[in-house]
């Protein structure tokens, strides 16, 4: 009974080309993501902005101590002693940018407040003196800048001259001999831009406080702010380059996704167009790709191939061996009929002569039937697959010599390693050819056994009439037999190839090179060794 194929569940599945292209808008997506989420390039302009007003301040700070020298302000008028870092030690003191947007966002600064006391003249004086070039290098650089005294209060820059700053963290920081950066709310009377969600770059300022150190001690803190760009302004200036790069990623992925049509989607749609095509019943799908791709599809493909041909192999023999078989069947059911009509309809009185030439012609043919299907049932033994087990060589021969014991049995060569093959095959394997022999005027059989490779090399060779020029290409066919009339099925040589071949093994007519009798080479796998 038939039964109905398995089928896969129908419902909606993602094309492998919608997930290839999908992934790719993924990939296409990443630079953006990084941009406007990750803030990687948000978070290099703040160290950047860090960075300058690092070196800003720097040159500020050199110029306050050149007037610190100037004023020839002494030690107790300096503020604290500036903390002895051996990481520091040497003619270098490098100061790198290390702010980061995940760090803490502080509240906007602080204002200042009045100092207990007036601050000193000639710190005051010092900040007239440095007005000038706060002024031009804001004008500059769109910084903001103030300068402090050793105790906290501005003494120039910003409009907030004589208010002291001390309290705030980063000054205070500084006052006590280190730098110090943070990132602060921004104070601005703007709305915020439509974008402001997701820039931070609109919405915080960076400070920095340097401390000013004249012979190890405080000086002053140069007191320094500015907002980073914004990223839109900032990719919208190197819109060029940005634009180059988008369109040069887009080119890349389209490139990487003509790939992935190349080598896998584009063969695997073939591959599937095919295999339709071959349960349609076209056998002319079965050929190789235009294209396959890579490894992997060309293996694929030649699998698709390999089981498309032995599919279309095995329905021509399925249809050709049903014609034979049926052929086979209806010659003696028809002899077999006809006699029993005969039989039936006898009104005048069969002679008894008659009478038992038609029996004997109907157990004849039921003999025939019934080896006919004893060999169909073993021919689809052989074809449902091998049959677990091994053999030892040297049980065979008495095993032939009980069943035909009109023929001398002699097993020769290396018979000390077990074949691969069930016992009860074997002995099926090797009695068709015993009985081949026998039927054919044999009086010997001679087994003779060798290694070749990883597989038992075995010649079963007989002493009988052996086998014409004309019918040795034919032997192996289905119902092949000169034997007919004697009952053969012309079976037995199919049974035998068919076992060996579904436990990957061969059979094959030698050539007697004039010599009489007929010789066959089998080649069976060996089994491993316990």
């Amino acid at each position: 009974m038939s039964e109905t194929p398995p089928r896969v569940a129908r419902k909606w599945r993602p094309s492998l080309g919608l997930i290839i292209a999908a992934m790719l808008s993924f990939v296409l997506a990443l630079p953006l993501m990084g941009v406007f989420f990750a803030r990687i390039y948000e978070n290099q302009l703040v160290r950047r902005t860090e960075a300058e007003l690092i070196g800003q301040s720097a040159v500020l700070a050199a110029e306050v101590q050149r007037q610190v020298a100037i004023l020839a302000v002494p030690d107790n008028r300096l503020g604290a002693a500036a903390p002895r870092d051996e990481a520091d030690e040497g003619p270098f003191h490098p100061i790198q940018p290390a702010l980061d947007l995940t760090s803490a966002l502080l509240p906007t600064r602080p204002d200042g407040r009045a100092p207990p006391t007036p601050p000193d003249p000639t710190f005051v004086a010092l900040g007239v003196a440095m007005a000038p070039i706060l002024e031009e290098t804001t004008r500059v650089t769109l910084a903001g800048f103030r300068i402090l005294d050793p105790h906290g209060v501005i003494v120039a820059g910003g409009g907030e001259s004589g208010l002291s700053l001390a309290e705030v963290e980063e000054v205070a920081t500084a006052l006590g001999g280190r730098f110090e950066a943070v990132i602060r709310a921004r104070v601005t009377s703007h709305p915020a831009p439509p974008l402001y969600s997701l820039s931070r770059g609109t919405e915080i300022r960076v400070f920095t406080a340097m401390p000013v150190l004249v012979r190890g001690r405080v000086a002053g803190v140069i007191y320094a702010s500015r907002t980073p760009s914004n990223v839109i302004k900032d990719l919208y200036e190197e819109r060029r380059k940005v634009t180059l790069v988008v369109v040069s990623i887009a080119a890349l992925t389209l490139l990487v996704g003509f790939g992935f049509h190349r080598t896998i989607s584009g063969p695997l749609r073939a591959l599937l167009a095919r295999t339709r095509a071959v349960a349609a019943g076209d056998r002319e799908a079965i050929r190789p790709l235009d294209h396959h791709g890579t490894m992997e599809l060309a293996a694929l493909t030649q699998g698709f191939l390999d089981m498309a041909h032995g599919l279309a192999n095995r329905s021509d023999f399925i249809a050709t061996f049903a014609a034979h078989v049926s052929h086979e069947l209806k010659s003696p059911l028809t002899s077999i009929q006809g006699a029993a009509e005969l039989l039936r309809d006898d009104e005048d009185g069969m002679a008894e002569e008659a009478r038992r030439r038609f029996l004997d012609n109907i157990l004849a043919d039921t003999r025939r039937l019934t080896a006919l299907v004893n060999r169909l049932r073993e021919l689809a033994v052989a074809e449902s697959g091998p049959v677990a087990g091994t053999v030892d060589p040297r049980t065979l021969a008495g095993a032939l010599r009980a069943a035909f014991p009109m023929l001398v049995v002699s097993i020769t060569g290396e018979i000390d390693r077990p074949c691969a093959m069930a016992g009860e095959t074997m002995r099926i394997v090797l009695s068709h050819l015993a009985d081949n022999a026998a039927r054919h005027g044999a009086r010997g059989l001679t087994i003779a056994m060798a290694r070749e490779g990883g597989k038992a090399r075995i010649v079963v060779a007989d002493d009988g009439a052996g086998i014409s020029a004309n019918n040795r290409a034919r032997v192996f066919d289905s119902f092949f037999t000169t034997r007919r009339e004697e009952g053969g099925t012309g079976m037995g040589l199919a049974i035998v190839r068919a076992m060996l071949a579904s436990h990957g093994g061969s059979i094959d007519l030698l050539d007697q090179l004039g010599s009489p009798g007929t010789a066959f080479v089998l080649l069976v796998p060996l089994a491993e060794p316990a």
